[in-house]
């Protein structure tokens, strides 16, 4: 299975491989940008004779991170560690989101991709337009009045400072549950690149352009050997970050790394090292841009996302070992209300790809949901490695319980 995940081309093929038969669309933002959406609807082997339409399901929304796509969400090499796939045989519709300018969104009405304008957006987009306006398009289509969001990494960045600047965004979700969450992370563990870009963000528009950042990744890819590029992206994590990735399989690291990486744009990740160097969740500031005259230490302060706002009940499932996460740093931007659940040894990709995320992480997942959820009694329940249906029988089914 690892091989065929390797080879699988996009989103409709990884899931295929599994017996699904999923859905795409196409959102068009406010600011004209074009958006693909996936979306799994049924479960295994079955078929949607009405795709496009209300299933009457409960609706979960999942968003990626920085430099991914919604491929991250079905690349495993097995189904009962895919949070989709799981979610969609408890009896959830399931849809994925992908930001601007990654493969599947790399179209606007206004600009190519080739033209710079194109690729000038930062964080503050992804909350103003692309977050709200697929959330919008979901809920539109399926006729429900609230969703789950479920992100990961940057994906719940860009749910945090949605929720905080959309005040009516809160009363659509029921639940955001926030797999390696990021809102302020320190820096990087590479202590000179960290002290570079934290202290002259504009030095990533001189060594990245202005267009996408890494393009060139997609054709290392294509030409050296797997086991090769997923230990040159092993070792880059390690002296980036400090991630080993001892909960990732070999395996399952040669499967999914060949879908990590898509096109985000350079100024999305000077947006982070802003944020890094200020220590606190602000909106870009386009004084890097070109300097200010700042007279005083108090004559200018960037916009912060109000996120202490937020009304959505906040579920936050971190790695006790991740680099990017300083939970109590995390929490104090946060509303009182947000609970917090620590995952034992893990850092932060494995909450995505680790070789137990079926016992340690989809658990957690599927508890908040049940808490949360307005329609639990459409869901599907697992009870010991069987499928409970509605009257009572019993197929099998995955092994974790609801």
């Amino acid at each position: 299975m690892a091989d065929q995940i390797l080879h699988a081309r996009d989103f409709g093929e990884l899931c295929a491989l599994y017996g699904y038969t999923p859905e795409e669309h196409v959102v068009l933002t406010k600011d004209g940008y074009l958006l693909g959406l996936h979306r799994i609807s049924s479960k295994k082997g079955e078929q949607n004779s009405r795709p496009g339409t209300s299933t009457g399901k409960p609706v979960v929304y999942l968003h990626h991170g920085l430099l991914m796509n919604s491929e991250v969400w079905v690349c495993l090499t097995d189904a009962e560690r895919a949070l989709p796939f799981v979610l969609v045989e408890h009896g959830f519709d399931v849809w994925l989101g992908n930001n601007r300018g990654n493969k599947y969104s790399k179209k606007s009405i206004h600009y190519g991709p080739q033209d710079t304008k194109f690729w000038d957006f930062s964080l503050d987009d992804f909350a103003w337009h692309d977050i709200p306006d697929s959330i919008h398009y979901i809920l539109d289509i399926t006729k429900a009045p609230k969703l789950s969001y479920i992100g990961f990494s940057q994906g719940t960045a860009q749910a945090f400072a949605a929720l905080s600047i959309h005040p009516q965004l809160n009363e659509k979700i029921n639940v955001f549950i926030a797999l390696a969450p990021a809102l302020s992370p320190a820096g990087l563990s590479a202590s000179i690149v960290d002290g570079l870009m934290k202290s002259s963000p504009t030095l990533m528009f001189l060594f990245f352009g202005r267009k996408s950042i890494l393009s060139s990744a997609t054709m290392w890819q294509s030409i050296i050997y797997p086991p090769l590029f997923a230990k040159v992206i092993d070792t880059s994590l390690v002296w980036m970050f400090n991630w080993h990735n001892l909960n990732i399989t070999p395996s399952q690291k040669i499967a999914a790394y060949a879908h990590l990486y898509s096109f985000a744009s350079t100024k999305s990740v000077v947006h982070w090292f802003q944020i890094m160097r200020n220590g606190a969740f602000l909106m870009y500031d386009d004084e890097v841009m070109s300097p200010a005259a700042r007279t005083s230490v108090s004559s200018y302060r960037p916009a912060r996302f109000p996120t202490k706002n937020i009304v959505t009940p906040i579920v936050l499932l971190y790695g006790d070992r991740d680099s990017l996460v300083d939970i109590d740093v995390m929490m104090n931007q946060l509303p009182r209300h947000t609970e917090a659940r620590c995952l034992h040894s893990y850092e932060h990709i494995d909450i995505l790809w680790g070789k137990d995320v079926d016992r340690d992480v989809i658990p957690e997942v599927l508890d908040a949901l049940k808490k949360h959820c307005d329609d639990k009694d459409k869901l599907t329940g697992i009870v010991n490695g069987f499928k409970r249906t509605g009257d009572g029988a019993e197929t099998e089914g995955f092994s974790d319980s609801l």
